[in-house]
């Protein structure tokens, strides 16, 4: 394999984005390349995606897996890692990634998510998030969670072959919210799909505005109505933009 392409859609990121840049220049090994791509931004991200040397895609349109899909149009990478704006990743990320695709049996993995804030970290919700990972495709998928299906979520960075993403087809761009577990449903066809254990740290901006009980409550509720069927398009009302 040669090379990590790492994909991050953005939409006024400007406050995470820094942060998250300045993490991905301490990569050991480094990455192949990193590409930002934009949603149409107001607030400066794009300026200071390119301040930091950084390839800034844009006028592919709003929608994460939009976005997502024209990063890795745009990739030269052999692997693929998409990365939320507001998720830090250990130093030795490519290495980590490498190694675990290097098993032909694994066609997609990501990390464990651990949920921080500036002053706590959201132990309860960061558990939830990782158990899941493993119950909601044992609930609603049991035949494919026995052929190695794990259902991975956006701040789990997850990363696979780029052959085999195209192969599944990409995002699919009519979905915009769940659309990592939409790819991880498509991906399992070609192998398994893995959370490791490592931890990435990704902002609780979210539970800080909502609330512990009420970001469970509307997680559980996604997920349960994603699992009986309900359409994507109806799920996002549940989830607005918070910036």
């Amino acid at each position: 394999m040669s090379g990590v392409s790492i994909i991050i859609p953005v939409l006024n990121e400007a406050r995470c984005l820094e942060r998250t840049l300045r993490v991905l220049q301490w990569l050991e090994p480094p990455a192949y390349e990193v590409l930002v791509v934009d949603g149409g931004s107001s607030d400066g991200t794009p300026a200071l995606a390119r301040q930091a040397g950084v390839e800034v895609i844009t006028g592919c349109g709003r929608g994460r897996s939009i976005q997502m899909n024209a990063g890795a149009e745009a990739a030269s990478g052999e692997i693929l890692c998409f990365l939320h704006a507001d998720t830090w990743v250990p130093d030795d990320l490519v290495a980590v990634i490498e190694a675990t695709l290097k098993d032909r049996r694994v066609a997609c993995a990501g990390f464990i998510s651990l949920m921080v804030g500036a002053e706590s970290t959201r132990w309860g919700i960061s558990l939830h998030n990782y158990l899941k990972t493993y119950y909601a495709p044992l609930l609603f998928r049991p035949l494919l969670f026995w052929r190695g299906l794990r259902l991975l979520f956006g701040d789990q960075v997850i990363f696979c072959r780029r052959a085999d993403f195209w192969a599944a087809g990409g995002f699919d761009p009519q979905i915009a919210i769940l659309e990592e577990a939409d790819l991880c449903l498509k991906l399992v066809r070609f192998g398994r799909i893995r959370q490791i254990n490592r931890i990435v740290q990704s902002s609780d901006r979210r539970v800080a505005r909502w609330g512990s009980i009420k970001a469970t409550a509307i997680y559980m509720a996604i997920g349960f109505l994603w699992g009986i069927g309900v359409s994507p398009a109806y799920l996002q009302t549940f989830y607005r933009d918070i910036r």
